[in-house]
């Protein structure tokens, strides 16, 4: 069943209370929202979407090949599932789980080789906001924008 769309453009919950400087928003029922399968490697849903910064709940559906954000710093906090993931370069790899905070500033390599336990969901706060073609893989041909996120899948651009 699709959901109205609120204030903020995203798929609007009975928990959302949205105005134009406000939010509320449950975000258990977002991410048990998000589908059980995906051909991409992710797919999420905006909370905000602001100049200063956006607020989305995805869900992982495979590991992710190292990549960067030229636009944002990244905030992610585990709501549920367990993997590994790494920043910098590999040998930074190390287990996550739920309840734990990853930050990496813009321009920083990072992969999540592993999905231990699913479903892998995140709560991502992005700073400024993130552009959801702004994804760079380090080998070109470990994907596109359009492979990556859903929602550039149904609109495909081209690699800026």
């Amino acid at each position: 069943m699709k959901r109205p769309i609120n204030q903020l453009g995203t798929e609007q919950f009975m928990s959302d209370t949205v105005s134009p400087s406000t939010g509320r928003f449950d975000v258990a029922e977002i991410a048990a929202a998000l589908p059980a399968t995906a051909t991409t490697l992710l797919v999420d849903t905006y909370l905000t979407n602001r100049e200063a910064a956006s607020a989305r709940v995805f869900r992982v559906y495979r590991g992710t090949p190292p990549h960067y954000h030229a636009q944002c710093d990244e905030y992610l906090y585990v709501l549920s599932g367990r993997g590994t993931f790494w920043m910098k370069d590999a040998s930074t790899k190390a287990e996550f789980g739920p309840g734990q905070l990853l930050f990496f500033e813009r321009g920083t390599v990072h992969a999540l080789p592993e999905i231990l336990a699913e479903p892998l969901v995140f709560l991502s706060i992005d700073t400024p906001r993130r552009d959801p073609t702004d994804i760079i893989f380090v080998d070109p041909n470990d994907g596109t924008p359009a492979t990556f996120m859903a929602r550039n899948a149904a609109a495909p651009r081209s690699r800026a």
